[in-house]
């Protein structure tokens, strides 16, 4: 582990955030010698992040603890040309107004994990459409294009995948990197921003950045990415058969995001007890030691910790007393995730809907396993219509994953 002097660095390199940093001595020694100003970009393609940008979102939340100033760049802009990085295919072409809309659903969650204001380490929100919507294309490309080569630019691993893989990339797609290089050289001219920060797929993103600074006003930025984030069985963070992990709760529920945390496998609980919660190191390292089944108390503590943080303290012990009635009393707690299914509904459609499965056939395959119950009686028959009467019907997939039926 490197020794750093400044809060900052500790802290990320202490809770494991950091993977790559573009020149970490003259970062560190920034630090501690003023307030850096840095930011991370997100993209709005859906009304809400998710559970993959959590790490994102905890790296401003750690740099405003340190005493430095977090910058949440939304892209207004970026997201009318889609980011590659990662991307098998292009994204589907947004209409400015879905943008619109989903930045300002997306807005709501940072209140949670950051302060805001006009303080010297008051997090900021700015969007890169006030700057990218009125470039003027020729004076765009003479001033900034003349700094990429398309030869660089092809090594690039968001371009590499797709042409190994014969798959097409629209001109618009490859002027990403370039746009998201611009967007730092901006936020250095009117924030004083030092510094970058994402996963690692954006590493050559942010050192096109820093490249692109350094030719055009001679200014010293960093960068710093964090590993990819996986689960101990190797799979990507907050993918789940049922889809993906929202931070909205319109569409996830609190209780099924404290569920998401209560799941995660026993060797992965010490690593997102620092990536993912407030808790004291010393605290996190007693935690993880628990033998055997006593790892599970780790578990709820982790879940509560992140519900709390995202959706208030209530609704985390209120997820967390409603799992303990279902799970460990055979009850039917209140907070359950509830579906009305009028005069009756097919059960594999009421798995879907309740998102416990991903399609109506893995539904039917459960059903033929007996991995489904109504009112913790087995259903064998996938052709069930199920009907609910004045009280509520509890519908299970395994051990794990309930749901009340209603009228």
């Amino acid at each position: 582990m490197t020794t750093y002097g400044s809060s900052l660095m500790r802290l990320l390199d202490e809770r494991g955030y950091i993977h790559q940093v573009t020149d970490a001595a003259a970062l560190d020694a920034l630090a501690q010698r003023q307030v850096v100003p840095g930011y991370i970009g997100f993209d709005a393609t859906a009304p809400s992040l998710h559970v993959g940008n959590l790490v994102s979102i905890m790296l401003l939340r750690r740099m405003q603890q340190a005493g430095h100033k977090p910058i949440v760049l939304m892209g207004g802009g970026t997201t009318k040309v889609g980011d590659p990085s990662g991307k098998d295919e292009s994204r589907k072409l947004l209409t400015h107004e879905e943008i619109d809309a989903n930045i300002a659903s997306i807005r709501r969650v940072f209140s949670r994990f950051l302060t805001f204001g006009d303080g010297p380490t008051d997090a900021i929100m700015v969007n890169n459409a006030e700057w990218l919507d009125g470039l003027q294309y020729i004076d765009f490309l003479r001033e900034v294009g003349r700094h990429f080569t398309i030869n660089r630019m092809l090594t690039f691993e968001s371009v590499k995948l797709r042409l190994d893989r014969e798959q097409p990339m629209t001109f618009l797609e490859f002027n990403y990197m370039i746009l998201q290089a611009y967007d730092f050289l901006e936020l250095s001219r009117l924030a004083g921003c030092r510094l970058q920060m994402g996963g690692s797929d954006q590493w050559g993103n942010i050192v096109n950045g820093i490249e692109l600074a350094r030719r055009i006003d001679g200014t010293e930025l960093y960068g710093v990415t964090t590993p990819l984030i996986t689960t101990a069985d190797g799979a990507k963070m907050g993918k789940t058969a049922s889809g993906a992990v929202w931070l909205d709760e319109k569409m996830l529920s609190s209780y099924d995001y404290w569920q998401f945390w209560r799941n995660t496998a026993d060797a992965d609980v010490g690593k997102f007890l620092r990536l993912f919660t407030d808790l004291p190191l010393e605290e996190i390292e007693a935690l993880e030691k628990l033998p055997g089944a006593e790892i599970n108390q780790a578990k709820v503590v982790l879940a509560t910790e992140a519900t709390a943080m995202l959706h208030g303290m209530d609704a985390a012990t209120a997820a967390e007393h409603t799992a303990r009635e279902t799970f460990e009393k055979g009850g039917a707690g209140e907070d359950l995730p509830t579906l009305s299914v009028g005069d009756g509904m097919n059960i594999a459609h009421a798995l879907t809907a309740l998102r416990f499965t991903p399609s109506n056939k893995e539904a039917k395959r459960k059903i033929a396993e007996g991995a489904v119950r109504l009112d913790d009686v087995t259903v064998n028959d996938p052709s069930l219509v199920v009907t609910a009467g004045e009280e509520p019907v509890k519908l299970s997939l395994g051990r794990k994953k309930h749901g009340l039926l209603i009228r």
